[in-house]
């Protein structure tokens, strides 16, 4: 998943923004044709993934890197995390765990794996300004666009097609992308690749562009030269990601609780939020951006030159009672193409009335809740009667912790 939200936990999940594996079960099982290609002369391997590199940059991938098909060493941990529960109600992280573990039996025939990356990050997109304002919607910077699973999957394709051709007719060059549809370990395996280090707050983070970027895989059948893989944390002693978290959701370095993280809660989490952290959500509707804005390593990260990752429908400065005010049928015309779906209409009139219960209130802000008490599901009900109690007993809003962190005064914003 992407680097995200999209791009998180040592092991762990993908929150912002997965595709769950049941997109992956019609093709967990199907080998590479023809696996075993003929065999190639070193300097001809060599060759071809300088080509591969120059070409995926020609592609709008930042980085390209090769790695072997092997996250064994990420068993222990792996265990260890869903044995304490982290996982939430994401159930699919329990399933296939060999396949995981070992990408060959995910692809049978697979040889390497090619790691990309692509920025995210919007130009001229604000990001403390919105999150600062309880009137507005903070929606995760990475899905203001179009979802970004088609045009990389697409990209990883053409990718897979250039290097059958540069092969040549002799060596059977077979390819499978992969972006979040399936059971694959990408962050570690862009660890072994040499792409970033997994950090504090378990996302790959790369000494020249941060963290704000996806993540694909193109599993091939030819044994290209691998990359050395990333060795060392360039975190140092800085803790500032988990310090700022505002639901506490990492209850260590390096690991993360999804049942706490606000991401998580917002777009995978299905259920009524639970009551002590709909505070600490403020006005995040969709995703959680706080440990990627707060690193230091992220005044390095670049703004995206592809359209369609730019905002859609003004979704960056949208008001929170305008969205709340939208039905079923503009939310579903609003959000096509988006990976907002996710979270389907249900989630997105939670969340929003969870944000307007954390707002300003007045007046308008009460009449529309009210109003559209009657209309919803009883998930829903929920969240609107703690809003309007918590409107209406003047509660003051819970602080930002990102807002009053020192290192808020690094963030570039707009």
């Amino acid at each position: 998943m992407y680097n995200v939200v999209g791009n998180t936990a040592l092991l762990t999940l993908i929150l912002c923004p997965p595709i769950t594996d049941l997109h992956a079960l019609f093709i967990v099982e199907q080998p590479l044709a023809n696996a075993t290609p003929s065999p190639v002369a070193e300097p001809r391997l060599q060759t071809l993934a300088t080509g591969l590199k120059q070409r995926a940059r020609e592609l709008g991938f930042q980085q390209c890197a090769i790695t072997l098909p092997d996250a064994s060493m990420e068993a222990e941990q792996l265990a260890l995390w869903l044995e304490r529960g982290y996982q939430g109600e994401m159930h699919y992280l329990e399933q296939h765990l060999e396949k995981r573990l070992h990408p060959a039996l995910l692809v049978p025939g697979a040889e390497r794996i090619v790691m990309v990356r692509m920025d995210y990050l919007p130009p001229d997109t604000s990001t403390l300004t919105t999150l600062a304002d309880p009137d507005k919607a903070y929606i995760a910077r990475y899905t203001l666009g179009r979802d970004y699973h088609k045009l990389i999957r697409k990209r990883l394709k053409q990718l897979g097609q250039w290097l059958q051709q540069e092969a040549g007719s002799e060596t059977e060059v077979q390819f499978r992308p992969f972006v979040d549809s399936g059971p694959v370990l990408e962050r570690p395996l862009a660890r072994n690749a040499g792409i970033g280090w997994v950090g504090k707050h378990t996302l790959i983070l790369n000494r020249s562009a941060g963290s704000l970027f996806f993540l694909g895989e193109l599993f091939i059948n030819l044994p290209l030269p691998v990359d050395a893989p990333e060795t060392e944390s360039h975190c140092g002693r800085c803790t500032a990601c988990l310090d700022i978290c505002p639901t506490r959701a990492f209850p260590e370095p390096g690991v993360l609780d999804a049942r706490r993280c606000i991401s998580y809660l917002t777009i995978e989490y299905r259920g009524a939020i639970p009551i002590e952290l709909r505070p600490l959500i403020g006005n995040r509707i969709f995703g959680c951006d706080d440990c990627q804005l707060i690193c230091p390593w992220n005044r390095f990260a670049k703004r995206s030159p592809e359209d369609d990752f730019k905002p859609r429908h003004a979704l960056d400065q949208a008001d929170l009672l305008t969205l709340f005010n939208w039905d079923e049928e503009t939310f579903l015309r609003n959000t096509e193409g988006s990976a907002i779906r996710r979270t389907g209409f249900e989630g997105w009139q939670r969340n929003l009335a969870v944000a307007l219960g954390n707002g300003r209130g007045g007046e308008e802000v009460l009449q529309a809740l009210r109003a559209k008490r009657p209309h919803v599901s009883a998930l829903v009900q929920e969240h609107i009667d703690w809003a309007l109690e918590r409107l209406e007993s003047a509660a003051e809003p819970s602080p930002l912790p990102i807002l009053s962190h020192p290192g808020a005064k690094r963030i570039q914003d707009y």
